[in-house]
């Protein structure tokens, strides 16, 4: 459903002081993901940074928006036809779920493939030709003939999107004065958070008008109009850097040297499964509602997007919470009352059963919470880094994307009769997400006790 993306200025601004012009954006997906993916380009040389007019500035942000929208559209906009895809291709709705799974795999690796490409090559080539893939993987989508072919175009479809989203975070850095940047990622997010509430209305009303075939079709010819307007509007903002290596052997080994350090690896193994948290509720969003509580597509849509909202309200709230408390004190917090809360939900619906009204309230509390977290521990998971923060920052939106594809599979698997599968899912990935910044303020404690 909702490909969330939220960003917490507070802790921007911050990053900002400390590393000059670097910037973190911090994504959280919710839909047929959530999830999430942040992106820093450290050492891209701008092609330009220069003042704009209203006009002009308003312009580019408008397509830099957009850019990123199609990131939740495509993935919240198709889960109300869920059980159209079933039917259509005569399986269990829980097999649709794989059409998730591939297609956060491909943000996944998309994000560690698209930050050295557009360093190497400038923005606009990369992002042109991510998009032609992604329009011709959406027509793709429409015209499967089996459930297999609708999965593996979606990994490609992803492969493709994820340019945009890729690209508009590091044209603002390349196109706006520094002082400027964090206005226009504001808006940026802004944009972000209104997407996932509209996909999946909008989604659920197009396939009750038309089927899910349309949701495609509707995709591809979106993705033309930004191709047109990025080929004769959209400036080149970077100038190619041949310096940038693209051998794999280098890249990965810069991206295990990241994985060595501590602090990065239990915050970003944290931040994952507070997202698999997260994506196992979207992946199993359309069975919850439409199979098993019986919702139509529009009313799934009304309810899915409601629940955005918590994330939203979270992801505000957590700002405010920053300026009288620490990420890490924040973290910490926010993983206990998650843990208290998936535990609660969890006894509640075994003593009482599985009710609608106990469901929706719980599952809006849980995307609160998580607005708090995924923010925080992105930026406690990139806290150590400098000359690294943008491969740092692609790696955790990666991990943080492997981490939804396994709970989607999960789900796939587990949640095909009931509710109760999921719950201890969510208990699971709250309670390890906890366990692990224990784990770290132990080790943080044990170190002071020796100094």
């Amino acid at each position: 459903m909702v490909y969330h993306l939220f960003f917490n200025l507070k802790a921007l601004q911050r990053y900002l002081k400390k590393n000059g012009s670097s910037f973190t954006i911090l994504i959280t997906s919710q839909s047929q993901f959530l999830a999430e993916s942040s992106l820093n380009f450290a050492y891209a040389k701008p092609a330009m940074t220069k003042r704009y007019t209203t006009s002009s500035r308003n312009l580019i942000v408008l397509i830099l928006g957009t850019l990123i929208a199609i990131g939740p559209f495509s993935i919240d906009m198709y889960l109300p036809g869920f059980e159209n895809v079933a039917s259509d291709f005569d399986v269990d709705i829980s097999k649709v779920g794989y059409t998730l799974t591939s297609y956060l795999i491909g943000i996944a690796l998309g994000q560690l493939a698209y930050g050295p490409l557009m360093d190497r090559f400038g923005r606009r080539r990369p992002l042109i030709g991510g998009l032609i893939l992604f329009i011709i993987s959406s027509l793709i989508c429409a015209f499967s003939w089996e459930l297999e072919i609708l999965v593996i175009a979606r990994f490609f479809m992803a492969l493709g999107g994820c340019a945009g989203m890729v690209a508009s975070k590091a044209m603002v850095r390349d196109l706006f004065e520094k002082k400027q940047v964090a206005d226009v990622l504001s808006t940026l997010m802004l944009i972000m958070g209104v997407a996932p509430i509209i996909a999946p209305t909008v989604g659920g009303l197009v396939i009750g008008a038309f089927d899910w075939e349309a949701v495609f079709f509707i995709l591809a010819g979106f993705a033309v109009v930004m191709l047109l307007l990025i080929t004769y509007i959209l400036p080149e903002s970077a100038k190619p850097n041949k310096g940038t290596s693209l051998r794999p052997k280098k890249i990965l080994s810069e991206y295990l040297s990241i994985l060595k350090n501590r602090e990065f690896f239990i915050f970003a193994m944290t931040r994952g499964f507070s997202l698999g948290a997260l994506l196992s509720y979207v992946s199993s969003a359309p069975f919850i509602f439409m199979t098993f509580f019986g919702l139509s597509e529009q009313q799934f849509g009304w309810v899915f997007g409601s629940n955005a909202l918590g994330l939203i309200l979270g992801s505000q709230i957590n700002r405010l919470a920053l300026r009288k408390f620490s990420l890490f004190n924040i973290a910490l917090s926010i993983s206990v009352a998650l843990t208290l809360l998936t535990f609660s939900g969890l006894i509640v619906s075994s003593i009482v059963g599985v009710h609608f009204w106990i469901i929706y309230p719980f599952l809006f509390m849980m995307l609160f919470c998580i607005g708090f977290q995924n923010p925080n521990t992105t930026a406690l998971s990139l806290d150590p880094f400098t000359i690294q923060a943008g491969s740092a920052s692609a790696l955790v939106g990666s991990i943080g994307m492997i981490f939804g594809s396994i709970a989607s599979i999960a789900v796939s698997q587990l949640v095909t009769v009931g509710v109760m599968p999921l719950l201890y899912l969510l208990f699971t990935c709250a309670l390890c997400s906890m366990l692990l910044i224990f784990f770290y303020k132990r080790k943080m404690l044990n170190s002071a006790v020796k100094a």
